[in-house]
């Protein structure tokens, strides 16, 4: 790892000072769980000369009521996610998915913010520089992705952005689109689903150097709303998403009049089942519909040799995360 400076800003304004006279030099910690591995492994091109602690600002650490909805600020960690009442009771796919981020550990120092803006994951992105040297693949400015012809079991199966198939690891981030969520940042309010951008080269948001997540806000959850979140890992704890799966519905009378299912671990961006979503509207909420549901997530899927199994671990995912919202 290469030397850097370090420092604890106590507000959101000193923070943002020292982001911009270090501008591309600098780099924001959150909970530091993915960011302190990619300093260590030397993954990008540049090294930062400058990290800049956010953990040490108090007033991106909360969870409150907001105009009938809930905020969240960015510093909160994902154990205080999980154990909140009001998310559990008003948003449980984010509780649930927060629970099932990583280890109980790794949950005491990891953050929302932090959770969805990690880079995405790729042994070939992510290869250490110490270990023969850095390997520059299509995310980083090559000219090809080395996993479209290597060791892709884990990848996209819905294609690629900008030649890359390398896939968002986020847990929470499903959640969120499904319950509707905003990005705040140190200068605007960003819909969660025009958050993340794979375009983006390295960067798996659209977060500007010189911008600082905040808070996340969650709009009022409806009467009749139901919501869940499952995953699949080779442990319970601790891996990362094979393929992960939220969803949100709205039932009146036993009908589903609203509807939203999106994955991730399966595309560069989360990726919205729009199609297996539509299946559900009028239907009631059974095991024909949520098998429908299922194979329609799956419509657009362009799976490769070596990862044509996450297509059936997609369908079956989606159908057993509806179907636990049968009784919600």
């Amino acid at each position: 790892m290469k030397s850097f400076e370090h420092i604890n800003p106590s507000s959101l304004d000193e923070a943002l000072g020292a982001l911009g006279k270090y501008g591309p030099d600098a780099r924001v910690n959150a909970g530091g769980t993915d960011l302190i591995g990619c300093l260590r492994d030397e993954i990008w091109p540049d090294s930062p000369k400058m990290v800049i602690n956010l953990k040490s600002i108090p007033e991106l650490r909360y969870i409150e009521e907001d105009q009938g909805g809930l905020r969240i600020g960015a510093m909160t960690t994902l154990t205080e996610i999980e154990q909140s009442e009001a998310v559990q009771q008003r948003y449980p796919a984010l509780a649930q998915a927060a629970r099932r981020t990583a280890s109980a550990l790794l949950r005491n120092l990891g953050t929302l913010a932090g959770n969805i803006c990690q880079e995405n994951r790729c042994w070939y992105y992510r290869y250490p520089a110490n270990l023969g040297g850095r390997i520059d693949c299509a995310r980083k400015g090559g000219t090809k992705c080395l996993a479209m012809t290597g060791d892709r079991r884990y990848h996209s199966i819905f294609g690629s952005v900008n030649k890359c198939i390398a896939v968002n690891p986020s847990d929470t981030a499903p959640a969120l689109m499904v319950l509707g969520a905003d990005v705040l940042t140190s200068r605007r309010t960003v819909p969660i689903a025009d958050f993340f951008s794979a375009e983006n080269g390295m960067k798996s948001t659209v977060v500007a150097e010189d911008e600082i997540v905040t808070a996340v806000k969650l709009p009022p959850s409806l009467p009749g709303t139901r919501s869940g979140f499952s995953k699949l890992a080779f442990r319970k704890t601790i891996d990362f998403a094979i393929v992960n799966c939220a969803v949100r519905l709205r039932l009146e009378d036993d009908k589903v009049t609203e509807a939203s299912i999106c994955m991730n671990a399966v595309h560069p961006n989360p990726y919205v089942a729009s199609d297996g979503a539509k299946t559900l509207i009028g239907s009631t909420l059974d095991l024909q519909s949520a098998q429908a549901a299922g194979e329609s997530a799956v419509a657009g899927a362009k799976p490769l040799k070596g990862n044509r199994y996450k297509v059936q671990m997609v369908k079956t995912l989606v159908a057993d995360t509806l179907l636990s919202l049968r009784d919600a």
